[in-house]
């Protein structure tokens, strides 16, 4: 059985798909860009603040669902220049207060709304 999880304190899918789904106990969170929920702009005046964008909208979901960031186990993230990885690495690293996940971080030539940081999640209990 499969629930559509989906929450006005992260941004809407910006395509045909869900913020995430729970099938079987394992949450599957979209890939998260840095739109503002509250006002549907794109935040990206620095990466810092583009990742802290999406680690927020990663947040509001996991806690929809009745998950949080301790309940992660995989992150894959998307970068289109891989000399930001030291600094979207410190602020990802500061959302997980014990074992971290699994995770890859790719570099990609481009991301959707020409934003810089992408992330998705699988969480279980």
């Amino acid at each position: 059985m499969k629930q559509i999880i989906k929450t006005e304190r992260a941004p809407a899918p910006i395509g045909p798909y869900n913020q995430a789904i729970l099938a079987n106990g394992v949450l599957y969170v979209s890939g998260q860009i840095a739109i503002n929920p509250d006002t549907n702009e794109l935040v990206t005046s620095s990466v810092e603040l583009e990742t802290q964008q999406v680690m927020s909208n990663l947040d509001a979901i996991l806690n929809e669902a009745g998950y949080s960031f301790s309940d992660v186990v995989k992150t894959t993230i998307f970068l289109t220049d891989m000399s930001l990885f030291s600094v979207v690495n410190t602020i990802y690293g500061a959302y997980f207060t014990t074992d971290f996940p699994a995770r890859e971080t790719v570099g990609v030539a481009g991301l959707p709304k020409g934003v810089r940081v992408e992330i998705s999640v699988l969480a279980t209990k």
